[in-house]
């Protein structure tokens, strides 16, 4: 019996650790532009907040393509087959080239989403700013991807990790200098906010690659052996586990852009609360997130050494980590609201807002940290069809669609506003996380009944 059936829980914190420092780096950089941009002026701070929906909204599905990546790796990691993880690597580096194109045309023509927000001109007018200046970061984000699917796949996030935290050192100087103004560049408030994003991701994008170059533990995998041509079946395999991947972080991301646009209608002051709640719920999700991965991946391995049942009882324990850690989460943001809510924002009117929102964001982390276990386990059996049809119809149908019934209309009563959109929200990923484990545990249970002698 190996160690990861023995002590499941010790590997996936093994793992889990430095994937959630290295997310977390990532968000951070959303919370420090949202922090900087509140102290600048409201106007910058719903720029960023309907920009960064926007953004987030096309980046997260084109990289949901290349989530596929990782789950392949971990296969071939527990068979031990190392040469095809390199050749895996040098075809997904063919996707990333038309995925670049496709973010690039999608970000520099914002304007039928910017219609659905009806933004004031002078809001419109800094999102479209921001979001250019973001777009040309785009390759080296896709390309630094694939470095962090190839090296969480195999077991070894920790590289990604000093990288992510390098470009959050950066962030800070490098926003000061093009949204405030510095050295004798002018300050240009939202859009040197992406400036500064896209100078980060070419610069980590450039140090990662050059090190795992250079990095002998990475020789074994010969990704740098050749130049491989476009291979259609193995690219057609990636396509089939990668597009589910990234419809479902379409629905996921989509539901939170069109709250973003939606409550835009509002006004600055409901926008701005909302950006809040937002950015920390995307903070707390790194944690569920990260255990949801660092399961998905040792479940992924453990299957590809033909032990089904040491990747069940990984996906249990993977279970009870996400919804314990829930639980403390909801805890802390039920009796801190007001108190991170004043960290934001110095606006009284946004304060009392967004720590109104944020007591219900206590109950959505709940829904929020099962789902994010669930859907990344379900990924690491490579099934990701059935994930993508369940979030289609609770986040966008129930949500969605109840977000806009109770927070603008008068179906229900008086409209609730920015609240309502929430408590939508809360419902429809609840029951989407509950379907999704049931998903899990029946093709689990399933592949644990096969005889191990013809188990694939």
């Amino acid at each position: 019996m190996n160690s990861t059936h023995r002590h499941p829980w010790r590997d996936l914190l093994h793992l889990a650790w430095p994937m959630l420092i290295a997310q977390v780096a990532v968000v951070l950089n959303g919370v420090i532009d949202t922090v900087m941009a509140g102290r600048l002026s409201p106007l910058d701070l719903a720029a960023i907040g309907v920009g960064a929906a926007i953004y987030i909204s096309v980046f997260v599905a084109i990289i949901g393509v290349l989530l596929a990546l990782p789950p392949m790796i971990a296969h071939l990691q527990g068979a031990g087959q190392h040469a095809e993880i390199g050749e895996e690597v040098r075809q997904t580096a063919w996707l990333t080239l038309g995925l670049a194109v496709a973010a690039l045309a999608l970000l520099k023509n914002p304007q039928p989403l910017l219609a659905l927000s009806h933004l004031q001109p002078a809001v419109a007018t800094k999102v479209v700013a921001y979001l250019d200046a973001l777009a040309w970061g785009i390759p080296a984000q896709l390309a630094f991807r694939v470095l962090y699917g190839f090296s969480s796949g195999i077991g070894k996030p920790r590289p990604i990790m000093v990288l992510n935290l390098i470009g959050l050192a950066l962030k800070i100087p490098l926003n000061i200098v093009f949204m405030y103004g510095a050295l004798s560049i002018p300050a240009m408030g939202a859009a040197g906010c992406g400036i500064a994003s896209s100078l980060i991701a070419w610069i980590i994008c450039l140090i990662g690659w050059g090190w795992c170059r250079s990095e002998p533990a990475y020789a074994t995998y010969a990704i740098f052996s050749r130049c491989s041509a476009p291979h259609l079946p193995r690219l057609a395999a990636q396509l089939r586990l990668g597009l589910p991947i990234g419809a479902t972080f379409l629905v996921d991301v989509t539901a939170f852009t069109f709250m973003a646009l939606f409550i835009a209608r509002l006004g600055p002051t409901a926008s701005g609360a909302h950006q809040i709640a937002a950015n920390l719920t995307a903070l707390l999700y790194m944690l569920p997130l990260a255990i949801g991965q660092a399961a998905g991946i040792l479940a992924g391995q453990a299957l590809g050494r033909g032990e089904p049942d040491t990747a069940r009882h990984i996906g249990l324990t993977g279970l009870a980590m996400g919804l314990g850690c829930a639980v403390c989460v909801s805890l802390l943001l039920t009796f801190g609201n007001h108190a991170i809510a004043a960290l934001y924002s110095h606006d009284n009117e946004v304060q009392q807002l967004a720590a109104h929102l944020l007591a219900i964001v206590a109950i959505y982390h709940l829904a929020d940290g099962l789902q994010a276990v669930m859907v990344n386990l379900v990924r690491g059996y490579k099934k990701a069809l059935v994930p993508m049809l369940i979030y289609a119809v609770f986040l966008w149908g129930f949500g969605l669609a109840g977000g806009v019934m109770l927070g603008l209309g008068d179906q229900w009563g008086p409209p609730r506003g920015a609240a309502g959109f929430w408590i939508a929200a809360v419902g429809g990923l609840a029951i989407a996380g509950m379907l999704v484990t049931a998903y899990w545990w029946r093709i689990a249970t399933h592949q644990a009944s096969v005889p191990a002698a013809i188990t694939p």
